[in-house]
């Protein structure tokens, strides 16, 4: 039994990236409340490998008003739920033009799990073949490129990466690396 039951439910908002609804709760205590959460359809995070150098690609992100570098990641349009392995390739192929020979699963991420439902899985693409990109039209201002692994850890202990999935998707592969082929 969940600690906290939905006694009703409205939809607030939608895109086609996302809901925001309002649920109302009952606490175990019986005393009653709300809880907004953003749903969003599972997305996927691939960490490009070839040899030594890692792909990253650069955007501004809106909210933050910044330009960031992270590892490519994304969720099918629509709120489609797409095979996690599919969805990474996908966004692989549409953020780099990179198509990996092998993905391999790392492990999942909860986004925000205070706010949101979104889910994410992290695959580590290898084997790989250059090629155009087929980015969305959103992500017209997107650049991408490789990096050596130091430069990658420098980005992180630097804040020039700051997103929380690459960082932990950074994280998996770490500790990953001992077992992988």
């Amino acid at each position: 039994m969940d600690p906290i039951q939905r006694v009703a439910s409205r939809e607030v908002y939608r895109n086609n990236w996302m809901t925001v609804r309002e649920d109302e709760i009952r606490r175990p205590d019986g005393s009653a409340g709300i809880y907004g959460v953003i749903d969003k359809p599972t997305y996927a995070l691939v960490i490009a490998r070839d040899g030594d150098r890692f792909r990253l690609v650069e955007q501004f992100r809106y909210p933050l008003g910044e330009r960031r570098w992270e590892f490519p990641q994304g969720t099918a349009p629509d709120l489609a739920d797409v095979p996690p392995a599919e969805l990474a390739a996908r966004e692989l192929r549409e953020e780099t033009g990179l198509r990996a020979g092998s993905l391999a699963a790392l492990g999942k991420l909860d986004v925000a799990a205070g706010m949101s439902s979104q889910r994410g899985w992290v695959f580590l693409a290898t084997d790989i073949t250059e090629g155009e990109p087929e980015r969305e039209h959103e992500e017209q201002d997107m650049r991408s490129a490789w990096f050596a692994r130091e430069d990658v850890d420098r980005m992180i202990r630097t804040g020039e990466i700051t997103d929380a999935q690459s960082i932990a998707a950074w994280a998996q592969l770490m500790l990953a690396e001992p077992r992988l082929p």
